[in-house]
């Protein structure tokens, strides 16, 4: 046991899953990689009892940045090799390094990647990490949203890379104080509220600076906080003046911001937030930009907690599919016990069609 460490208080988060295997002192597993931590209970019971074996996580070599093409089969494994990238490529913009931009096209590419062969995987990413993520975690879900709604709305493959560098760099003027401005709880100062306003174009400089001259990934970014009935900023701009690359950029931003704690407001569950999207359907944007991620996201997307019929907590892995001439539609489910964790708690996966594990509804902590 000497390889292995007690877990400290605050280590664990509820609501996201375990970042490694939990064992008991005899070295037997408690829960698996990847279980996601229901109530107060468990974690107590998981400080008390439970130890980890440290990784050694290192920065990625230069000979396998996250642009490889293998990082598009598990997005997990390479999250924090998206999240690195993430950060050397903000801050190379900020720098004005003559590479940035090489950097923000092989992250862009990565994610890419990761959307076209693991679609619900990285869906179910951003669903069991939206609990209190970073402002780079949120730009990492903006890129996959923007991903998978361009695909589903039918946008041009060759505009698609180019909307998620925009993604990826709209918000570069908003990261040293987003995080602070998530947790602040009361009403923003003149100043704040300046800042948030004057970030696309601050985005767009800091980009023209390291020598980036594309005109598509300046208008995604000067746009994507304009709306459709001309209240938005920084042109008012409305209707068809607003490009729709833009509009699935504002959408994908607005979803992570509905499943997102922040400091004045509880984070929707998947229902409600579903309802109000549909509602964005009736003017706020090109009607089909949210049927497009609506579509995508399915009724529980891969990563969301449901309660199922027989009353236990289950994640979604797989997004409903219709099988081979059958009318029926099933969704993957792994199953969680709400019960304290016991020896080898491996979750089992489960057929949603079957009643017992049929799901009533999403929840979360």
């Amino acid at each position: 046991m000497n390889e292995f460490v007690r877990i400290a208080p605050g280590a664990l988060i509820i609501g996201r899953p375990l970042p490694w295997d939990v064992h008991d002192i005899d070295g037997n597993v408690l829960l698996c990689q990847g279980y996601v931590i229901q109530t107060d209970s468990q974690l107590e019971q998981l400080f008390e009892r439970g130890y980890f074996k440290p990784r050694i996580i290192e920065a990625p070599h230069e000979d396998s940045e996250a642009s490889s093409d293998e990082a598009g089969g598990n997005p997990f494994a390479h999250y924090p090799d998206y999240l690195h990238a993430l950060e050397k490529t903000l801050a190379a913009i900020a720098a004005g390094e003559p590479d940035a931009r090489k950097q923000l096209q092989d992250l862009a590419h990565a994610l890419e990647q990761a959307c076209i062969h693991a679609p619900d995987a990285s869906l179910a990413l951003i669903h069991l990490y939206s609990v209190g993520p970073t402002i780079h975690e949120q730009i990492i879900f903006y890129a996959i949203l923007c991903q998978l709604i361009a695909r589903q709305f039918g946008l041009n493959e060759q505009r698609i890379p180019i909307l998620t560098e925009a993604a990826l760099s709209a918000n570069l003027a908003l990261v040293p104080v987003a995080d602070k401005l998530n947790a602040f709880n009361k009403i923003l100062s003149r100043e704040q509220r300046s800042v948030i306003r004057k970030h696309p174009q601050r985005s767009i400089r800091a980009l023209k600076a390291v020598g980036v001259n594309n005109d598509l990934l300046f208008t995604i970014i000067a746009q994507h906080h304009e709306q459709a009935d001309g209240s938005g900023y920084p042109e008012g701009l409305s209707g068809a003046d607003i490009r729709p690359e833009a509009e699935i950029l504002a959408l994908a931003e607005r979803y992570v911001a509905m499943i997102t704690k922040r400091a004045y407001r509880k984070r929707m569950n998947v229902t409600a937030a579903r309802k109000l999207i549909t509602n964005l359907a009736d003017g706020s944007f090109r009607p089909a930009i949210p049927k497009a991620l609506l579509k995508v996201l399915g009724e529980y997307p891969p990563g969301t907690l449901v309660r199922l019929e027989n009353n236990e907590v289950g994640v979604i892995t797989g997004r409903p599919v219709r099988a081979a001439g059958l009318s029926c539609k099933w969704s993957s489910i792994l199953r969680a016990a709400t019960t304290a964790p016991a020896k080898s708690a491996i979750p089992a996966p489960q057929d949603s069609t079957s009643r017992h594990w049929k799901s009533q509804t999403s929840c979360h902590p």
